[in-house]
């Protein structure tokens, strides 16, 4: 009996970590329709940009949704730096943000 019940605790908590994804998941297509203003500088392969500084721009594509989610919610609320990610960040609703990240991390 030990077992069973163990085996049905494993079998929710599963399906719970499954269902929260499903719900914090973003529109891949809504995200593609807002991406002009990534595409600029996430698009161009081996891009380098001159501000604030000369770097090199982290290609975004492939990346884990969770991970872009909580870079740009950094930019937007000021725990990461960047003068053009946090303009362009603030702009962005949470919809907005799980949308670009379903977007890129499907790509």
């Amino acid at each position: 009996m030990k077992q069973k019940s163990t085996v049905s605790l494993l079998l929710a908590a599963s399906m719970l970590f499954v269902f929260s994804g499903i719900v914090q998941a973003g529109d891949v297509a809504a995200g593609k329709e807002k991406n002009s203003m990534c595409i600029g500088c996430h698009g161009i392969e081996g891009y380098r940009t001159a501000f604030p500084e000369a770097y090199h721009v982290p290609k975004i594509g492939g990346q884990h949704a969770e991970y872009l989610i909580k870079a740009l919610q950094g930019y937007r609320d000021g725990t990461r730096s960047h003068p053009s990610m946090t303009a362009l960040a603030k702009t962005l609703s949470d919809e907005d943000i799980k949308d670009l990240a379903a977007y890129y991390a499907n790509n």
